[in-house]
């Protein structure tokens, strides 16, 4: 029978495993995992650490793009409101 482990679990398991405190049997025995698992948790974590910094740098760039929208709005409203007013004043 397949047993599932949350994904907590998982990266309690993977972080003590990248630690180096501990051979991958003390951890299988400790966590009761079979070490291959714990092999294959922690190749997946080594190969899908380079896209989190990544994914991070890009929902930062997003952001700041929101934001600069957000601001050249803001002017088009404000230009549009100034030269409204000066209209208003000259008349």
């Amino acid at each position: 029978m397949k047993k599932n482990y949350s994904n907590d679990f998982k990266a309690k398991v993977t972080l003590a495993a990248l630690k180096g405190d501990k051979t991958i049997s003390e951890l299988a025995s400790e966590f009761e995992v079979h070490p291959t698992q714990i092999k294959d948790w922690k190749k997946l974590a080594k190969e899908s650490m380079s896209s989190l910094f990544s994914s991070a740098k890009i929902r930062r760039k997003k952001k700041d793009e929101v934001a600069e929208a957000d601001l050249y709005e803001t002017i088009g409203r404000l230009k549009i409101e100034n030269s409204f007013l000066k209209k208003k004043l000259n008349q």
